[in-house]
């Protein structure tokens, strides 16, 4: 049984709870929205809700944008954009009051619209009603009066200290390439952090390393683990590689780190959306107790690991 609840949560102020007795997510109705805990009843949290995980925004160039004052915060915690990233508009300020609407299987979030870039976002959440399962789709509808090229992208902002596990392409394409991956200019593919194997990559987060990474694959299984203590945050969605065009060299999955967090970004196909068209990405998370000891950096007990989740 779903139960809902108003509570504050830290420096976030209200927060509206959903448990079904076996997990519990808070999501942040005085700011965001942000997903703001995911993880089992009493158990620790996989989002990051250091809300001063990374430098807020609000230059002359920001501020000229979008208004005197304004000001955008990480906050943490999962948050809808839309890809590709620009700046200002990316950094949309939401500091304001959230509208949301309980459901019989979570709640609907619906934050102000944005007006300066022309888009209404939307966040809904459901909840399996006796299990460690969660459904996440994020909504955005273009607001404008002409149409607009943008991808969804759910950015789940993550706790410190786990390993992230990204299963690489497995397709035989025989002669032919069957990945792509994009590595940006910050990126240091001798990274101490970082791990390629032929089956999957690792990636993990170091408070210790302050050094900006961040990569993006075109994931054909579209699927990623964070592993964090005993427990695992397992996220999938859909993707339609080869016959959808993706941002980023055709990125449907991205990840970024720093010493305050990790990021496990999904991404829907690009696409020219018009006025009053609503596009939608939806992601499946679930949390995993791990069930034996694993090596990082061998594609073999990786795999050991993963078959018994």
């Amino acid at each position: 049984m779903i139960k809902t609840e108003i509570k504050n949560y830290l420096d976030y102020g209200n927060v509206l709870a959903i448990s079904n007795g076996v997990i519990e997510a808070y999501v942040t109705i005085d700011v965001g929205p942000r997903i703001i805990r995911f993880g089992y009843v009493d158990g620790q949290n996989f989002m990051c809700d250091n809300r001063n995980a990374a430098a807020p925004k609000d230059d002359a160039e920001f501020q000229s944008f979008f208004g005197e004052g304004k000001r955008w915060e990480i906050l943490g915690g999962h948050r809808i954009w839309t890809s590709p990233e620009s700046y200002p508009h990316s950094y949309y300020p939401d500091l304001d009051p959230v509208s949301y609407e309980i459901t019989e299987n979570g709640a609907i979030f619906t934050p102000n619209a944005e007006v300066e870039n022309g888009l209404q976002k939307q966040l809904e959440i459901k909840m399996d009603p006796d299990d460690a399962n969660m459904h996440v789709t994020m909504r955005v509808t273009n607001i404008a009066k002409q149409a607009q090229e943008f991808s969804v992208w759910g950015l789940t902002v993550s706790a410190t200290g786990g390993t992230l596990i990204i299963p690489m392409n497995d397709n035989d394409t025989g002669l032919l390439h069957n990945r792509n991956i994009s590595v940006w200019p910050y990126t240091n593919l001798a990274d101490s952090r970082l791990h390629f194997g032929k089956d999957y990559v690792t990636l993990r987060q170091d408070s210790n390393v302050n050094q900006a990474f961040k990569l993006g694959f075109d994931l054909n299984q579209a699927e990623a683990y964070y592993c964090l203590g005993g427990d695992i945050f397992r996220k999938s969605y859909e993707t339609y590689h080869p016959h959808e065009k993706y941002p980023d060299n055709g990125c449907s999955f991205e990840t970024y780190t720093c010493a305050t967090f990790i990021e496990v970004e999904s991404l829907s196909p690009l696409k020219s959306v018009q006025p009053n068209e609503t596009v939608s990405l939806t992601e499946h998370w679930s949390l995993h107790k791990k069930p034996c000891d694993v090596e990082w950096g061998n594609d073999e007990s990786i795999d050991e690991m993963l078959n018994k989740l």
